[in-house]
């Protein structure tokens, strides 16, 4: 009897009664002998108090509600008292009362994620909650859950023994409720075997099979005489039967070899992919066949098939076994036991505890080693033992003498065979009764260490190097009775050799010599592992070497002086060439500059003429907000490039300027969904539109996914976006819920370091916070609304420019198409570093099937033919997007050179010139085209496959404009052509120069629409989205305003505009070459310059993409901070005004997208991370309270029903 709490009076609490139902099940008391008392102080007897009669209840399948009938004996005291039935925590139904004794808890609706859950059923008083009705036998009520636990049709089937009801469904291949009755097939799919082990045995059969897969039955008795080895029956052991995973059965007997697949008929056959083979083992001989009879001694067994069956013994004489076994198909090796007399015994090999096979194989027991002597006798405390030599009658041993200490009683010495303790001829193990008394036959002497010492005991030895070197070494008396071999003495690594060894001086000598960098080498005497060092040897320089010393030196001080001599004449030189090269740098800077001036008049003159066709044609080729919006949230899918995510195959057609559509999978279309799923898919996609539209659930839902370490940056990334086209008609909603996910990351920013935060997208809502930007941004890169610039009307135009200027400045120099370096570029990594000489040609170009007249296209001589092409296709097609163009390798470019010859124009053909062992592209210069020539540009249906891509050359086998091994030929050329090669690649550096400034005008144009205010009045958003990052920071106590400055920077110049800047793409329907790519990554660097407030530490190492705008950064910054501070000074907006602009722009967009498809693509990551966002739902208050778990399951309930079977369909 267990009494846990005193009577009369007592209160059961509900902790106590949870308490004492896992200590009953973890130590195994029987629940009936607890005894736990009434809390009615008048009843005396504890059986008189009212309690719980235990009844059992019909498992109930989770989320299933039920009627619970409970009896009370004894209820007189209580009857008609209010309760409650009580599962556990936070599980209470109201109860009523039946009748005099009986209860009911009515509507329980418990659940589980288990696979069976018992929950311990009480009744407490309503009014008191603390106190409990006793409960002598707890009653338990069983809740289940199919979809756990049942990975297949048996596993499923199978808990039918337990009560619960489910069935197995086929189409979805999962376990569920039997929600409708259905009856029950007993028909599974056949057992599918995936694993047998072991896959062979002995003929006698035995040997215990592990058979693993699935379907193998639902109980054991249907394994029952199953199982089969081709005709051969396999016995199921119950004891090690798994449901439907796994059989246990032990082999027949065979009368034969043979191989066969093991076979389970449960209902259906099932068959294993591996055979299980029946073989004879067979023992052929056992080596050594001899050895002591103290036993240990490892013995190979060889055969064949050894390896086989589950369980094998090696007998010896039939009653021991050999230990430690191991064995492969060929060998059996162990360690052969311990016998009392000298005798020759049979060993056999047992295979399943069957007969035993031999061969005649017997081992023969002899006599154990004897030891009569051992030499020496004595030895000092670090010799090492093991080098005494034992002799015996028949081999010598290994000893080992215990009690190591120095003093007059010889320590003993004892012997060992095969790790067995013996004496005489008697062996002893380790583990042997300490009763038995071991008195060890021999001994050793121990003896305090030898002293040796120099002749005068000094530490240091003076030597010279190269005299001969002989050594004395005096030692203290002992006892040890050393012999002169014992002896080693060492100087450094070299040995010296011993002459004389006396009880107290040894001699010994050096015959080699000691030239050695090192000035010291220890002298060291070793006596076994004895080792002293008694010495430093010194070696000292000799006379010779002194009057080495003062050779050398004279000889220094005289180079020294002619040195200094050809350097004041070099110095004088230096100081002529340097006033020539100062003369040099001047006019080459006049030079520049008049480059410059040259470039930028001619650039002007074409962007003025670029201007007026912008204005006379369609314009500038924006794109479609629905085409910005994919290519700014889903980058990595939305290249130009990637056509199978954005655009469809470009055929080309005799007509251009055909309308290309973009069929990115999130853009209006229809979603595609079997007709016989569409309405059930419909209604779980409406509801988990409802559960994220729920703003606990979403932000629970966001967190929850952010926790889990498998989600990664791309997955957050992608989410965002998602979050963004599913939310998009209902902007204002959106904000709210970023501006909440903010506030949870600005507080965990402020925790550690402030300034970091937003500096990087690693997080949903920043992502989040970056396509906000782009929808509320988008409008000020193409309308005046909204927008807030002076120079320009929008941001799109001067951009578009700076493109444009970009291009045109680089098709001015040559381009070397192999390495795609410029002459004319920005970016110090896409520089050509060599002085190639280029001239213009202006050409005549007719483009058949264009609908246009020829028309005059200025190219340069140094131009391949792939390089003519783009330009005659840009002057063709300048107001036609990218997009509608044709491709360079589908036209064709003929000459005609005369009335009637005419040439087809390309990289590579027949007249292709090799230098250095490489082919040279053929270019303008090498057709020797004039001047106004006539060339006729067309369409053509076959594709030229001779050549791929001019950049994805071999340039082991092609070059443009410059050779990789130029220098290697430098010796074949002029001396005046030599000489121009030694100019540094560094001086072309200054053509940066020339393009920045030929660029500069454009530059500032685009920055100052960026950061221009118009009427006083930035763009809502940026306000709005500013005055919250400041209310932010004066909650937390932030006043720094490097910290302010650096979150507004990180939210809108570093998110959206240098996003823009690197990805003119987004914006536009142009081609954005890897020349624009290197130019805009500078413009981006010193816009990130201009917005940052960390001061720049140039030099002469920095990188000449910093180095490039040093001068412009500082007003740049001024720009930027008073833009700052003007958005500061304007009066705040209210919530009314922000949501009245955002229910605009949503109305402006409402039907751009299909939200299907983007809540079905975040249905996967709900589907993915389902157990963790259902505890993270349940771990919340308010989710819990509004039971939104319970919703969330019913989406993936709806929605996993119907997608197993559209998708068999599909």
């Amino acid at each position: 009897m267990y009494s846990l709490i005193t009577c009369p009076s007592l209160v059961s609490t509900v902790l106590i009664r949870s308490l004492l139902f896992e200590w009953v099940s973890v130590i195994g008391i029987d629940s009936s002998n607890l005894n736990v008392f009434c809390m009615f102080p008048e009843i005396q007897n504890s059986t008189d108090c009212p309690q719980i009669v235990p009844a059992s209840v019909v498992p109930v399948s989770t989320g299933a509600s039920q009627d619970i009938a409970i009896t009370v004996r004894n209820a007189a005291f209580v009857k008609d008292m209010p309760l409650d039935c009580h599962f556990g925590t936070d599980r209470i139904f109201e109860a009523r009362w039946v009748n005099s004794s009986a209860v009911q808890c009515s509507n329980v609706l418990l659940h589980t994620s288990e696979k069976r859950h018992l929950f311990p059923l009480n009744l407490q008083l309503k009014e008191k909650p603390d106190r409990f009705i006793d409960s002598p036998q707890l009653m338990t009520v069983e809740i289940y859950n199919c979809a756990t636990g049942s990975a297949d049709c048996s596993q499923c089937l199978g808990r039918e023994d337990l009560g619960h009801q489910c069935i197995w469904s086929e189409s979805s291949s999962s376990c569920r409720l039997n929600t409708e009755s259905l009856q029950i097939s007993g028909m599974c799919p056949p057992p599918e075997i995936r694993k047998i082990e072991p896959l062979s045995g002995p003929l006698e059969g035995g040997t215990l099979i592990t058979i693993r897969g699935r379907n193998l039955g639902r109980r054991f008795s249907d394994v029952v005489n199953t199982v089969k080895i081709g005709n051969v029956k396999c016995s199921a052991l119950q004891d090690r039967y798994v449901v439907s995973e796994e059989i246990v059965c032990q082999t027949g007997e065979a009368t034969e070899e043979f191989s066969d697949v093991v076979t389970v008929n449960v209902s259906r056959e099932g068959k294993s992919r591996e055979r299980y083979t029946y073989v004879l083992p067979v023992v052929k001989s056992i080596v050594p066949t001899s050895g002591p009879k103290a036993g240990g001694t490892k013995v190979t067994i060889t055969g064949k098939n050894l390896s086989v069956g589950s369980e094998l013994r090696v007998l010896i004489n039939s009653t021991k076994e050999c230990r430690d076994l191991s064995r492969t198909d060929a060998t059996i090796i162990c360690t052969m036991p311990d016998v009392e007399f000298t005798t020759s015994v049979p060993v056999c090999v047992q295979f399943e505890n069957k007969s035993c096979i031999s061969n005649d194989s017997h081992f023969k027991y002899e006599k154990n080693p004897s030891i009569t002597d051992i030499n020496p006798k004595r030895s000092q405390i670090r010799l090492e033992v093991s080098d005494n030599v034992i002799r015996t009658k028949k081999s010598e041993e290994s000893a080992a003498a215990s009690n190591l200490t120095t003093g007059s009683k010889p320590a003993p010495v004892d012997f060992y065979i095969n790790g067995h303790l013996y004496t005489d001829d008697s062996p002893y193990s380790f583990e042997r009764s300490p009763e038995t008394m071991h008195i060890s036959k021999f001994h050793l002497e121990y003896f305090a260490d030898p002293q040796f010492f120099t002749a005068k005991k000094e530490k240091w030895i003076k030597h010279h190097p190269g005299e001969p070197l002989t050594l004395v070494i005096h030692k203290e008396p002992d006892n040890l009775g050393l012999e002169s071999s014992e002896y080693e003495v060492k100087i450094g690594q070299l040995s010296c050799e011993i002459q004389i060894v006396s009880d107290k001086v040894i001699h010994c000598s050096v015959n080699e010599s000691l030239s050695t960098s090192e000035r010291q080498l220890p002298v060291t005497i070793q006596v076994g592992k004895f080792n002293q060092t008694i010495a430093m040897l010194h070696l000292g320089g000799s006379e010779m070497a002194i009057t080495v010393s003062i050779v050398i030196c004279s000889i220094l001080l005289l180079v020294s002086v002619v040195a200094l001599f050809v350097f004041c004449t070099k110095s004088r030189r230096a100081e002529r060439y340097w006033q020539k090269t100062l003369l040099q740098m001047e006019e080459m800077e006049s030079q520049i500059r008049e480059e410059i001036r040259k470039g930028f008049a001619e650039l002007q003159t074409d962007m003025t003429d670029l201007t007026k066709e912008l204005n006379r044609s369609q314009g500038i080729p924006f794109l479609e907000y629905k085409y910005f919006v994919t290519r700014t949230f889903f980058p990595k899918s939305s290249s130009l490039y990637e056509e199978r995510y954005i655009l469809p195959s470009q055929h080309l057609t005799s007509q251009m300027g055909s309308q290309i559509q973009e069929t990115h999978p999130l853009l209006l279309g229809e979603w595609k969904v079997p007709e016989n799923c569409r309405p059930n898919m419909e209604e779980g996609i409406a509801l988990f539109s409802t559960l994220l539209n729920n703003k606990h659930f979403l932000i629970v839902f966001v967190h929850a996914l952010e926790q889990q370490k498998d989600f990664a940056v791309r997955d957050r990334c992608n989410l965002a976006s998602l979050l963004t086209i599913a939310l998009h008609g209902k902007l204002e909603y959106y904000t709210s819920i970023m501006k909440d996910l903010l506030v949870d990351l600005i507080d965990a920013s402020a925790s550690k370091n402030p300034k970091l935060m937003l500096r990087r997208t690693e997080s949903v809502v920043e992502k989040m916070l970056t396509n906000w930007m782009s929808i509320c941004m988008y409008s000020c890169l193409r309308k005046t609304i909204s927008c807030y610039f002076t120079y320009q009307e929008t941001v799109g135009e001067p951009f578009f420019l700076l493109l444009c200027a970009i291009k045109q400045q680089i098709n001015k120099g040559s381009i070397d198409a192999i390495t795609g370096k410029a002459r004319y570029t920005l970016n110090e990594e896409w520089l050509l570093r060599e002085n190639i000489e280029a001239k213009p040609r202006n050409l005549n170009v007719s483009f058949q099937g264009c609908g246009m007249d020829s028309l005059s296209v200025r190219v340069m001589d140094t131009d391949t033919l792939t390089q003519v092409k783009e330009k005659i296709l840009e002057a063709f097609c300048k107001n036609i997007p990218y997009s509608q163009w044709p491709r360079v390798e589908d036209v064709d470019l003929e000459w005609f050179a005369t009335s009637t010859e005419s040439y087809i124009l390309r990289d590579l053909d027949d007249t292709s010139v090799m230098e250095d062992g490489r082919k040279k592209l053929n270019t303008l210069a090498h057709y020797k085209i004039p001047e106004g020539a006539s060339l006729a540009m067309s369409l053509t249906d076959k594709k030229d496959t001779t050549l791929r891509r001019v950049k994805d050359l071999d340039t082991e086998k092609y070059f443009h404009l410059v050779l990789p091994t130029d220098e290697l030929n430098e010796n074949k050329k002029s001396h005046r052509q030599s000489h121009r090669k030694k100019v540094l690649p560094e001086i072309y550096l200054t053509r940066l120069l020339s393009t920045k400034g030929t660029l500069q005008k454009f530059l500032d144009d685009l920055f100052k629409a960026i950061l221009s205010i118009r009427e006083e009045r930035p763009p809502v958003a940026i306000k709005y989205f500013f005055d919250f990052l400041e209310e932010q920071a004066e909650k937390r106590g932030i006043s720094d305003p490097d910290t302010l400055h650096i979150w507004k920077t990180n939210s809108l110049p570093l998110r959206f505009w240098v996003n823009i800047l690197k990805n003119p793409q987004f914006v536009f329907d142009i081609d954005k070459t890897d020349h624009i790519d290197a130019c805009l990554s500078v413009i981006a660097q010193a816009f990130i310059d201009a917005c940052s407030i960390s001061d720049l530490q140039l030099g002469k190492d920095s990188p000449t993409n910093k180095l490039l705008y040093a001068k412009e950064i500082p007003e740049y910054r001024k720009i930027v901070q008073k833009y700052y501070k003007q958005i500061y000074d304007m009066p705040p907006l209210s919530e009314q005004e922000m949501n009245a602009h955002l229910a605009e722009e949503s109305r402006k967009y409402r039907n751009e997208f299909n939200t299907n498809v983007a809540m079905s693509e975040i249905y996967k990551y709900a589907k993915r991370y389902r157990n963790q966002i259902v505890n993270a739902l349940d771990s919340n208050p308010t989710t819990r309270r509004m039971q939104l778990q319970h919703k969330f399951e019913q989406v993936i309930a709806l929605m996993e029903d119907n997608i197993y079977e559209c998708c068999s369909e599909a």
